[in-house]
């Protein structure tokens, strides 16, 4: 990995070589504990933990975040965490302008709610069992994204450190978003008196392309899930008894998602859930696949297995890097992501089973109505059951995804040299496959503001799936790369930008 390059430093903004060591003194001393403490918490999200309150496990990690914060002292900084009733909590922090009468807001984002433990975690590792190793730390939630509101609170304190002028702050952290942000929507209509004119977000809850240099998120896919059902029978049966008469209830399935997909190629059949990827996206997508080249695909954990003395790897959809990136972020796609009414192998008798569930995954492009999507999946999948069977698709909600505005001249210019002062390469542009509801709302909300969202889920980190780690060499780049941005704001303002 580079080391950080020398530059000038620009009247008013910052000494790069200062920010990163502050902040790395940070991490070392500091924030890899915390977040080892947090790991060891199973603070999964509503949506994987229905007694939540009662657990306390959301509310532990919240106040634990909530007491680093006040224990760092952060000049003019007020915390609160903001309860409502029946809702997962959110914390609330807020901190004055200093050196400069700009009226804008710089509004900082994460979230402390976590996935559930998934299966297949290394032998010595396992998802509430926290391990650092060789400058990676184990264990579920740390990168996504436990660490945000630790990262934002130590780019505060590098920018301060300084004596760099910067805007007003405020940060949100939520403890929801796992489970589709259904509770934020009411915390930001509370809150709006107080979050001020927004003029630039932070969302520290995203993706890298590589860990070489700064990544920008360009797009987010939507999401819509439930649990499709099929039943044909009130028991059990024998097969050999009833096998040939009665259908089979996962044969039924296969036919009902048909109507979906075509098996063959993975393409959503509905027109409706596709659009046309934007220009500049697909220009960004064959920059960032000359940079990444096979990586975009190689990077993921392939099964394999031994023939005649040479090892065959499974294979993508594509091993053209420009078309992985945008099946990835731009093509609506389904998953499979549970099941239900099957036994286990080792108790699975000779019986025709009575019914057959899936948990759906659908993501889709940016651009697709999700709430369109959610009710035309449901008439599409329901209706004319074959074999009259009762076939339900109980959904789980969805989330729009979202497409980043243009970027202000300012803004692309102090990503870059924030890049390339901390990599020694320019910021990275690139789509990413996941869903953060929360940035559709802040981009209705505050169209005018500028969004930088990234994060450290690079090559291998493996959110929401066994063995995932943060990266925390180039958490602290980051880090130091956020404190640099929200300096450029005021004095951009300043210039007139």
């Amino acid at each position: 990995m580079n080391a950080p390059l020398h530059r000038e430093m620009p009247a008013g903004l910052l000494d790069p070589a200062r920010v990163l060591s502050d902040v790395t003194d940070k991490w070392d001393q500091d924030i890899v504990r915390q977040l080892t403490d947090y790991i060891a918490i199973p603070a999964k999200s509503p949506g994987f933990d229905q007694d939540w309150a009662t657990h306390g496990y959301l509310d532990t990690v919240l106040r634990n975040a909530a007491s680093w914060v006040e224990a760092q002292k952060v000049e003019g900084l007020k915390l609160e965490i903001v309860r409502l009733e029946g809702r997962t909590p959110v914390l609330f922090f807020e901190v004055p302008a200093t050196g400069t009468d700009m009226k804008e807001t710089v509004l900082m984002y994460g979230h402390l709610d976590k996935q559930p433990e998934f299966t297949g975690w290394r032998s010595d590792l396992g998802p509430w069992t926290p391990k650092y190793e060789e400058g990676l730390l184990y264990g579920r939630g740390g990168a996504d994204d436990g660490y945000a509101v630790y990262a934002s609170i130590a780019a505060l304190q590098a920018l301060k450190a300084q004596g760099g002028s910067h805007p007003r702050v405020v940060g949100l952290i939520e403890t929801c978003e796992e489970s589709g942000s259904y509770d934020l929507l009411p915390y930001v209509e509370a809150l709006r008196p107080r979050l001020g004119d927004v003029g630039l977000v932070i969302c520290l809850d995203s993706g890298a392309g590589n860990y070489d240099q700064l990544w920008l998120t360009s797009s987010l896919r939507g999401m819509a899930s439930g649990t499709l059902k099929v039943e044909i029978l009130t028991e059990g049966v024998h097969s050999g008894d009833a096998s040939g008469l009665v259908p089979s209830s996962f044969r039924i399935m296969r036919q009902v998602l048909d109507r979906l997909e075509d098996s063959k190629t993975g393409r959503l059949l509905p027109a409706s859930f596709h659009c046309e990827v934007p220009a500049d996206r697909l220009a960004q997508a064959q920059a960032t696949a000359a940079i990444l080249g096979d990586e975009v695909y190689k990077r993921f954990p392939w099964a394999h297995f031994d023939c005649g003395g040479a090892t065959t790897f499974a294979l993508p959809t594509t091993t053209d890097p420009v078309e992985a990136l945008i099946n990835r972020t731009w093509r609506p796609t389904l998953s499979v992501t549970g099941a239900e009414g099957f036994p286990a192998l080792k108790d699975a008798g000779n019986v025709l089973r009575p019914y057959t569930a899936f948990k759906l995954s659908l993501r889709l492009p940016p651009l697709v109505d999700a709430g369109q999507a959610v009710q035309e999946l449901k008439t599409l999948l329901e209706d004319n059951a074959p074999y009259q069977a009762k076939v339900t698709f109980d959904s789980h909600g969805g989330a729009t995804g979202w497409n980043a505005p243009s970027t202000a001249d300012w803004f692309e210019q102090a990503l870059d040299a924030a890049s390339r002062a901390h990599f020694g390469a320019g910021c990275g542009y690139i789509g990413q496959g996941g869903t953060i509801p929360l940035m559709n709302m802040l981009s209705q909300g505050f169209p005018k503001a500028q969004m930088m969202v990234c994060g450290v889920l690079g090559p291998k980190s493996n959110a929401h799936g066994p063995n995932e780690f943060l990266h925390v060499p180039y958490a602290k780049k980051l880090t130091a790369a956020v404190a640099e941005v929200i300096a450029a704001l005021p004095a951009a303002r300043a210039a007139g930008s």
